[in-house]
């Protein structure tokens, strides 16, 4: 274990599996006590199944197991006064804030924008943009009072850089968090706290590794295996690896809310294998 976050805490939603028990897992491994939540369910429009209760009882394990402290509640991220719920009771309990990771995040229906379904469209701005906002705006006030700077990542991705099809809700949402990210990082910059985004490529999480995902990349094939689906998406990245892992993007995390990435703000840092140095049309 290392000490690069010792006696901070971190609020992160998305908590339950993937990316976000990963980055929970990370920052506990460098001393931070975390603060997360995770809707635990289903939701319409996603081609796969939903965290649950279970996940997130085992990211708090995980935690717990590396002797850092943990608050980890069931809420939906489109709900600001639950957010807000559970950061006032983290900061309530551990009596500061000092990293922001809104990294809750879903694809969703893939189809070209004329035939999107208008439901559908509005149930991923709901989550990736609007509920990035309200990981942020229910985090500030904490961040502010208690005069230590800190730092917020945004989870965007590679489809915040560039245009992809199919998934157009998707790419408007992850375009969105940069926007979002630059204002916050100039408006924030007065109270020395810093924003960044990070822009994965595929990542080995139950939002990548699924039938539906699977299909949007072989739709020659009627079930696309694991291997399948590798070798069309090693297609993507410039190196020689179908998708990175979690810790990938934790690692980035923790660089950017650590010491060693105190001056920097307002950057978009991409995790992408070089995939942002090709050409993606699906």
């Amino acid at each position: 274990m290392g000490a690069r976050l010792e006696g901070k805490v971190a609020f992160i939603s998305g908590g339950a599996r993937g990316q976000g028990r990963s980055h929970a897992v990370r920052l506990a491994e460098e001393g931070a006590d975390i603060i997360t939540f995770d809707i635990c369910q289903d939701v319409e429009h996603v081609p796969y199944a939903g965290p649950t209760a279970e996940d997130l009882a085992e990211t708090v394990r995980q935690v717990e197991a590396l002797d850092r402290r943990i608050i980890a509640r069931q809420a939906d991220v489109r709900d600001y006064a639950a957010v807000k719920a559970v950061a006032d009771e983290g900061f309530a309990e551990f009596g500061r804030l000092d990293i922001v990771s809104a990294n809750a995040g879903i694809s969703g229906e893939m189809a070209e924008a004329d035939v999107m379904s208008e439901s559908g469209w509005q149930t991923m701005i709901d989550i990736n943009l609007t509920g990035v906002w309200h990981t942020a705006k229910a985090a500030i006030p904490h961040l502010k009072a208690g005069g230590n700077g800190g730092s917020i990542v945004l989870t965007s991705s590679l489809a915040g850089l560039k245009g992809m099809g199919n998934i157009a809700h998707y790419v408007s949402a992850k375009h969105g968090v940069v926007g979002l990210m630059r204002t916050l990082a100039l408006e924030l910059a007065p109270h020395s706290i810093r924003v960044n985004s990070i822009h994965p490529t595929q990542v080995d999480t139950p939002m990548i590794m699924n039938e539906a995902t699977k299909k949007l990349f072989r739709p020659d094939l009627e079930n696309p295996t694991d291997e399948d689906f590798a070798a069309t998406s090693q297609s993507m990245n410039t190196l020689p690896i179908p998708w990175v892992e979690p810790v990938d993007i934790s690692n980035a995390l923790l660089f950017l809310s650590s010491e060693e990435g105190r001056y920097i703000t307002g950057v978009p840092l991409p995790v992408d294998a070089g995939a942002g140095l090709k050409s993606v049309v699906f």
